[in-house]
C-alpha cells in the first residue's frame, strides 16, 4: 500500500512539474511552488528527485513513438507525420515533456542538449533513414530530413513556445501535412 501511494504521489509531483515547465520555463518555478501545486511537502521533491534539477530532467524524459509515422508510402508522410505531430500538442499541450525542453532550452544548457539529442534520435536520424530507404540517395535524404526537422521545430517554437494561439486541429494538420508533404518530395 506505501509503494502505491509513494508512486502515485511521485506521478502527482511530476505532472505538476510538467505544467508548471511548460508554462514557464525553468528559472521561475519553484520545488516550493510545484510541491504546494501537488499537495506535498517540499521535502518530497528532494526525497523523490533530488531537488529542482532532478525534478526537471524527471519532468522533461521525452518517449516519442515516431516509428508508426514511417510504416507506409512516401506520398503520405506528409499526412501521418501531421496526425502525429496535431494529436501531440493537442493532446496535453501544459503538461508535454517536449514542449518543457524547447522553452527550458533557451534558459539552460541540458535543456537544449536534450532537446537536441532527441530530436536527433526521434525525428532526424529515422526520417533520415526512411527517406533514404524510399528510394532517395543519402545526402538528398538527409537534406530533405534535415528541412522537415526544422520546418516542425519551428512551427512548434512558433505555435507552442511563443504562445501563439495553435488554431483550429483539422485546419493546422492540413498545412502541415501538405507542407511536409513538400519538402519531403523535393
Amino acid at each position: 500500500m506505501m509503494l502505491r501511494n509513494a508512486a502515485a504521489t511521485r506521478q502527482r509531483i511530476l505532472e505538476q512539474a510538467r505544467r508548471q515547465f511548460a508554462q514557464h520555463g525553468y528559472a521561475a518555478i519553484t520545488v516550493k511552488g510545484v510541491a504546494d501545486a501537488a499537495g506535498v511537502s517540499p521535502n518530497l521533491i528532494t526525497r523523490y528527485f533530488g531537488g529542482k534539477d532532478g525534478l526537471f530532467l524527471a519532468a522533461t524524459r521525452v518517449e516519442i513513438p515516431v516509428s508508426n509515422s514511417f510504416d507506409g508510402d512516401r506520398s503520405t508522410l506528409g499526412s501521418r507525420l501531421a496526425a502525429s505531430i496535431v494529436q501531440r500538442w493537442f493532446g496535453a499541450p501544459g503538461e508535454d515533456p517536449l514542449l518543457v525542453l524547447q522553452r527550458a532550452s533557451g534558459e539552460r544548457p541540458e535543456a537544449a542538449k536534450a532537446l537536441a539529442a532527441f530530436l536527433d534520435t526521434n525525428s532526424l536520424q529515422p526520417l533520415h533513414r526512411y527517406l533514404r530507404d524510399s528510394g532517395l540517395d543519402d545526402a538528398e535524404a538527409l537534406s530533405r530530413a534535415a528541412a522537415i526537422d526544422a520546418f516542425v521545430l519551428g512551427v512548434s517554437t512558433r505555435l507552442r513556445v511563443l504562445r501563439s494561439e495553435l488554431g483550429d486541429p483539422a485546419d493546422l494538420q492540413a498545412w502541415l501535412s501538405a507542407t511536409i508533404q513538400r519538402l519531403a518530395d523535393g
